[in-house]
């Protein structure tokens, strides 16, 4: 099988961005639940797998723990709501530490971010020090006086600023070095997605007869909240009349739906360029097959099972590309300011 060079692949994510667009406004839900539960786990591990042989971007990979430890954090509200037998959801010391945690995981999230900032930024823990305590101080106010802020740190970086906004600056960082003309294409095709999302013409009958497996598998995901945050940052005064089947909520789902399934092609199809298969061994291989066959089959026989059971694991590949996204962010500083 023939390898693909830099620009062949380039032409082939502008083919990957208008079929992950189409299939998109065909199967918003459908779609998504697909590409999460069948191309997500395999991403997960494959991703997290390359950034250990990276390092982690970082100078010193045992910042790493720090980061698991914060994803784990996030995590636990939900595992204690959901998985406690009996009625110990409602003894007092664990509702407490669930509401804690749930309401402390926009400053979690915010303060994986700075971390990453700070460890690709100052190499002097002193200078790191100096750059988290005041940073971390301004973030917990920001986030205690402007509650849509709260809103896009809780919600929208672990999932859309994941998959859209960061796979959009990886793709221009490489870009910047490749100088691929299919390559900026692509950008501007992924940067005018929203906009031809907002502008197109949404005929709710063609979405009303989705199969109640479907709605169900969708509601066990947990993803309608950021439908919700979505379209109340987009369209505040309809909040109270939002529904899934209206015209913003079926828009919504659209601009998901498509940032989730083109995160996970783009990353497959660079193999070559980014080298994630290189140090996969016959072991790493087979192991990494079994347990994403485990989670498929998880994801099949109940969505909610399958999204609880793989939830560390996504939010863990989350907090460990921040490094990385903070890497790409100052690449691509460097490149504009050489200019």
């Amino acid at each position: 099988m023939a390898i693909l060079n830099s620009k062949e692949i380039d032409i082939l994510n502008v083919f990957l961005i208008v079929v992950s667009l189409a299939l998109a406004f065909n199967l918003p839900f459908q779609l998504f639940l697909f590409s999460y539960a069948f191309l997500g786990p395999l991403h997960y591990l494959t991703e997290i797998n390359w950034l250990k042989e990276k390092n982690y971007f970082l100078k010193e990979t045992k910042w790493i723990v720090i980061f698991i430890f914060l994803a784990f954090l996030v995590t636990v509200p939900y595992f204690l709501r959901a998985n406690l037998p009996g009625n110990l959801n409602e003894q007092p010391l664990v509702k407490n530490i669930s509401t804690l945690l749930n309401k402390s995981s926009d400053e979690i999230v915010m303060f994986a971010v700075l971390l990453a900032l700070g460890l690709i930024y100052f190499k002097n823990k002193l200078k790191l020090l100096l750059f988290l305590a005041p940073s971390t101080v301004v973030t917990y106010l920001a986030l205690h006086y402007f509650p849509d802020f709260a809103l896009a740190m809780a919600v929208f970086i672990p999932t859309i600023i994941h998959v859209y906004l960061f796979t959009l600056l990886f793709m221009i960082y490489g870009t910047l070095n490749s100088k691929s003309t299919p390559g900026i294409i692509a950008i501007v095709l992924v940067i005018l997605v929203p906009v031809i999302i907002m502008l197109s013409k949404v005929n709710l009958a063609d979405y009303i007869p989705i199969r109640e497996t479907v709605v169900t598998s969708f509601n066990d995901s947990g993803f309608g909240m950021l439908n919700l945050g979505i379209s109340k940052f987009l369209l505040p005064a309809q909040e109270e009349n939002f529904t899934l089947l209206s015209v913003i909520g079926i828009k919504t789902q659209i601009f998901i739906a498509f940032a989730y399934t083109y995160h996970y092609l783009n990353w497959f199809s660079k193999t070559s360029v980014i080298g994630w298969n290189k140090n996969l061994s016959k072991t790493k291989v087979y192991t990494i097959l079994i347990i994403w066959a485990v989670s498929v089959a998880l994801y099949i026989y109940s969505f909610k099972i399958g999204f609880m059971a793989l939830l560390l694991l996504s939010l863990v590949h989350v907090f460990l590309e921040f490094p990385l996204n903070m890497t790409s962010i100052k690449g691509i500083l460097q490149k504009i300011g050489a200019k």
